[in-house]
């Protein structure tokens, strides 16, 4: 089913408009916040104040009731991290992409701020910080996905210095802008880890960006701009990956495959990558500018986990979201080992699926709402250009619009700059 038929039929959610849902309840402001509030159990325990634990707050609150919901999360600011592509490349304001989150929380839903410890699913309870322990009737994890900055050799301390920013972090954003803007010659170097990532396309999306700005202030002419990436293809769909190649044929950008950045010597300017096709062998690069894409994994308590897979991401059915082992826990999102590209319309259309998934297990039912992988990229190919990938989990294009959606596309910058985060505040969080 495409995007606009989906909407409307209030089943599925996609793309540019898979934050529009009729009906949504307006949420107020005001919460209870106490860590002296929280009660031993709840109906429904969510865990992650991210968009996949403040959207699924805001379903199950129409499901059992306010009262019965309770979000575990310790952060009292809540970003909308697609925006920090254009908070690095200077179009937009870090600030545009934050809000309390006691402001998002559903009204009458108990936000616990604090951090979930361990997991016990065999006897319904998490154990929390300061030994306090929650029971539940079901969980959803939500818990998101983990930087790793200090897995890179010289990194996080490497930031202290110039010419250096990574997008990923609302830390670090500002100062890709600041390089970027500081940048007089030589290499312009970005990099993807060899780790999964959320947002596979931002690492990339801050170089056409870097491009379109040096070539508008004269300096393009001086600039080596270089994509050193860990994967063996530039996109993981065909369709896209072949108009990306194009666009960096267009715009004279270098790409090395299988080379993984090891270390970053920010005194020198100098950033080591190792070459994953030669074991062993590794190469330097000076750099006038480096965006770091860090390696990222799951949030630490998931590691060795009973809720989790070998690898440490939350273990659910790919189709139902619900857990493999154990029938009332679900997760969504970037901390699950879901199969698809970890992006908020991923969340926005797995939250419509969990949803009628978890309706059904309440009543001793059989899911029978399926997820099909949808993910989408708004791949940023200049300050007024995107091309929208929208695809399933077989890597097939699963487009919105009636047109190719590979060409390059004013409108849809526009929707990623500037409707996408409208229907993100105002609609996938309620």
């Amino acid at each position: 089913m495409s995007a606009v038929g989906a909407v409307f039929s209030c089943s599925c959610l996609r793309s540019g408009l898979w934050l529009l849902k009729p009906g949504m309840q307006q949420m107020s402001s005001l919460h209870t916040a106490a860590r002296c509030a929280v009660r031993d159990y709840y109906e429904v325990l969510v865990l992650g104040g991210g968009a996949g634990g403040i959207s699924m707050s805001a379903r199950m609150k129409r499901r059992v009731g306010a009262e019965n919901v309770a979000v575990v999360e310790p952060s009292k600011t809540h970003y909308y991290q697609p925006l920090w592509t254009l908070v690095g490349g200077g179009a937009k304001q870090l600030a545009a992409s934050a809000r309390p989150t006691e402001s998002l929380i559903p009204s009458g839903v108990e936000w616990i701020k604090s951090q979930v410890t361990a997991f016990n699913p065999d006897k319904n309870y998490v154990c929390l910080e300061n030994d306090i322990k929650v029971s539940y009737k079901y969980l959803i994890i939500a818990l998101g996905i983990s930087l790793h900055y200090e897995k890179i050799k010289g990194l996080p301390e490497g930031f202290k210095h110039p010419k250096i920013g990574s997008n990923y972090s609302v830390q670090t954003v500002e100062k890709t802008w600041r390089a970027l803007q500081d940048f007089k010659e030589g290499n312009a170097i970005f990099t993807f880890p060899n780790t999964p990532v959320k947002c596979a396309g931002a690492p990339q999306k801050i170089m056409y960006l870097a491009d379109a700005y040096l070539r508008k202030t004269g300096k393009r002419s001086k600039a080596n701009i270089i994509f050193n990436t860990s994967l063996g293809v530039i996109f993981g769909v065909k369709k896209y990956a072949d108009a990306l190649l194009e666009i960096i044929k267009d715009k004279n950008i270098v790409v090395n495959y299988k080379r993984n950045l090891i270390e970053v010597r920010a005194d020198k300017q100098e950033a080591v990558f190792e070459k994953l096709d030669i074991p062993g062998e590794t190469e330097i690069f000076q750099y006038e500018m480096l965006h770091v894409t860090p390696p990222m994994g799951p949030p630490a308590v998931l590691i060795d986990s009973p809720v989790s897979d070998a690898s440490g991401w939350v273990d659910v059915d790919k189709e139902t979201l619900q857990h493999k082992k154990y029938p009332n826990v679900f997760g969504i999102g970037d901390c699950t080992n879901l199969p698809t590209s970890k992006t908020a319309a991923a969340v926005a259309a797995q939250s419509g699926v969990l949803d009628k998934t978890i309706s059904l297990v309440m009543k001793n039912k059989l899911p029978v709402k399926k997820y099909d992988g949808y993910t989408s990229c708004p791949l940023v190919t200049a300050y007024n250009k995107v091309i929208l990938a929208e695809f399933d989990y077989n890597g097939q294009p699963l487009e919105t619009f009636p047109i190719d959606q590979s060409k390059e596309r004013r409108t849809m910058y526009h929707m990623k700059a500037d409707m996408m985060p409208l229907l993100y505040w105002n609609a996938l969080l309620k």
